[in-house]
């Protein structure tokens, strides 16, 4: 019996299923495992490179098996579908894992330790605040105009809709009923304002007490949520080979559709890591707003993308730069020293 040399493993909740190919890439072994028995499985078997989806619960797996002594490494969902044949089930997927992280070229995600999981938690848990928030003002703001009350808008002005709820004149106007769910959404309201509140200073924190954060936060349009997500959710610097490969890893780069010799750039790919892609636009989209009110510095690449382009657009673009400029920074150690610009 040839020896196993790659394992993919498909993973679930409960149902897993193993598939052992040897160095020429031909099957060894295709087997359906519970939860119980999977590391128990693993211990028993040669050391060898084990493959998994980039999906929930691979991180900790990929953990306890490199522990058991295996090479673990995990491939994108994307990279993987391609090597799928026909009908879709845990054996074929699991065929297709193996098969794919024996490729020369295969990419592969960095695999989290438990630190850097409970780091990426706060921004998760922030983020989801926030859209709660959101959801509950525009309710507000939408049962209020089913009265003819026109609630407005932003965080700081649907945090007085409680005081005004107890003002004659608009309580006079709203059935009891109505007032009473408003008020439970009020409350809601101002928790999950203390909550994000909570956070933000958790957040600043952690800034304050990282080399890496504090060094990130010396380029403009980068503040403390954005640096201490790139620190938090971003794989070492090391990673990429240039700024423009971490640029793309986070989505920021253009898709192309080249063909024929010529090229045809098109928008952002909105690949990778979608929650420090989103900061680094605001940060741009922040940069950018100020640069068009005070004007931006003679001679500078803003200026002259401000002169040509839309300002959604510069964002973009900014925030691109903002990537290639914080892997610099990641790379030599180094703050940021903003550009000499030149009068043209």
């Amino acid at each position: 019996m040839s020896e196993v040399i790659t394992i993919g493993l498909d993973i679930a909740k409960n149902s897993f299923h193993a598939h052992g190919a040897d160095e020429r890439g031909e099957t060894v072994f295709s087997r359906k495992l519970s939860r119980s028995k999977l590391l128990e499985f693993f211990a028993n078997q040669p050391a060898c490179l084990v493959a998994m989806e980039a999906c929930g619960g691979a991180h900790h797996w990929a953990r306890q098996l490199a522990q058991l002594g295996h090479e673990v490494r995990l491939i994108p969902p994307t990279y993987v579908k391609p090597f799928v044949k026909r009908h879709k089930n845990d054996a074929v997927d699991a065929e297709a894992i193996c098969e794919a992280a024996q490729r020369p070229g295969m990419r592969f995600v960095a695999i989290k330790t438990e630190e850097q999981q409970a780091a990426g938690m706060v921004f998760r848990t922030r983020d989801l605040l926030v859209r709660q928030r959101t959801q509950l003002i525009n309710a507000l703001r939408g049962h209020l105009a089913e009265y003819g009350w026109v609630a407005p808008r932003g965080v700081a002005q649907a945090a007085m809709l409680a005081d005004l709820l107890d003002e004659d004149e608009m309580a006079s106007s709203l059935p009891e009923p109505a007032r009473a769910m408003l008020r439970v959404m009020t409350e809601m309201l101002g928790q999950l304002d203390h909550r994000i509140t909570g956070l933000d200073k958790e957040i600043a924190r952690r800034a304050r007490e990282d080399e890496v954060a504090r060094r990130l936060m010396t380029i403009p349009g980068i503040g403390p949520i954005a640096a201490t997500a790139i620190v938090a959710l971003a794989p070492q610097a090391t990673t990429f080979r240039k700024g423009r490969d971490f640029a793309a890893w986070l989505g920021l780069a253009p898709l192309q559709h080249s063909t024929g010799g010529k090229q045809k750039l098109g928008r952002i790919s909105k690949m990778g890591e979608r929650t420090i892609r989103r900061l680094l636009i605001i940060g741009g989209s922040a940069v950018v707003r100020q640069a068009t009110v005070r004007g931006a510095p003679a001679g500078s690449w803003l200026e002259g993308m401000l002169a040509r382009k839309p300002r959604m657009l510069v964002s973009v673009a900014l925030a691109n730069k903002m990537a290639r400029i914080a892997w610099a920074l990641m790379t030599k150690q180094e703050d940021y020293k903003a550009p000499v610009a030149v009068a043209a």
